[in-house]
């Protein structure tokens, strides 16, 4: 039984919302972006965001879709959504935010959903608000419309590296659309090499605090000479020119070449995520 105050956001929360979010600036802006483009409606939002608080002071935040990402939640916020989450069937496809609350939160949730395919405890979240340290690569640049076919096969091998299955297991429609909707919104880099992509990277999430990257990318056979460092540098350069006050990704921290990467394009540690796959 609930005894901690949870309910169903709509529109007339968004001021609220936004404050709250304004908090979280990095671990809140994959949430922060979607409400900005859509509000909180249900009918707009592929998703249920419920709040914890009273109406008066929102506390924390659940967003409940493809995704499950906790925002600002202490440890009766967590208790609190999962006691609510718990008896459905699950929807998403993960669990990702900020690692104090989405840790304990899988632990209550995990009885009634089962086992997770992975779960990545320690994923450093990094910032970066200058220009890097490190030379950029000049011929790192937007990937154009007409060079989506090209991109692709290179989006779909960072896809099943990273998370460790097909993104086209079950068809390539969906996932060819958000590669052309990146492309085309000025959202991916790349570096081509004789017509192959060599090095990619997408901002794939924008807010007025930060740009968001994901899906850094180097072709096998090119890694260990320096095309990952310099592509960063210039992915982070543009995007603090054109898009953003501040650049962010999370990483795994086993990973150390990456780490390594981030390191030398300036990037410091602001906090920590977790994932949990299904």
């Amino acid at each position: 039984m609930l005894t901690v105050p949870v309910r169903l956001l709509g529109d007339t929360d968004r001021a609220a919302v936004e404050r709250l979010l304004d908090l979280e600036p990095y671990t809140g802006a994959q949430v922060a972006e979607r409400i900005a483009a859509a509000g909180l409606s249900r009918r707009r939002q592929d998703a249920r965001i419920f709040g914890y608080g009273g109406r008066q002071q929102l506390e924390s935040l659940c967003w409940l879709g493809a995704n499950l990402i906790p925002v600002h939640a202490g440890p009766t916020a967590v208790t609190a959504f999962a006691d609510l989450i718990a008896p459905e069937p699950r929807i998403c496809s993960s669990i990702v935010g900020d690692a104090t609350a989405v840790l304990p939160l899988w632990d209550r949730l995990c009885p009634s959903w089962g086992r997770a395919r992975d779960v990545r405890e320690c994923q450093p979240l990094l910032a970066a608000d200058a220009s890097p340290p490190v030379a950029a690569d000049p011929a790192v640049r937007l990937v154009r419309p007409s060079e989506i076919d090209l991109l692709y096969p290179a989006a779909v091998a960072m896809y099943t590296e990273e998370v460790g299955v097909s993104p086209v297991i079950d068809g390539d429609t969906g996932y060819r659309d958000r590669v052309r909707d990146l492309v085309r919104s000025g959202r991916a880099y790349a570096r081509f090499i004789d017509g192959q992509v060599v090095f990619k990277a997408e901002l794939a999430v924008i807010t007025r605090h930060t740009a968001q990257v994901q899906g850094v990318w180097t072709a096998p056979q090119w890694r260990g000479r320096g095309i990952a460092t310099a592509g960063m540098a210039a992915v982070v350069r543009d995007a603090l020119r054109r898009v953003a006050p501040t650049v962010t990704l999370y990483v795994n921290d086993f990973n150390e070449a990456a780490c390594r990467v981030y390191h030398r394009c300036g990037f410091r540690r602001v906090g920590t995520f977790a994932t949990v796959l299904f």
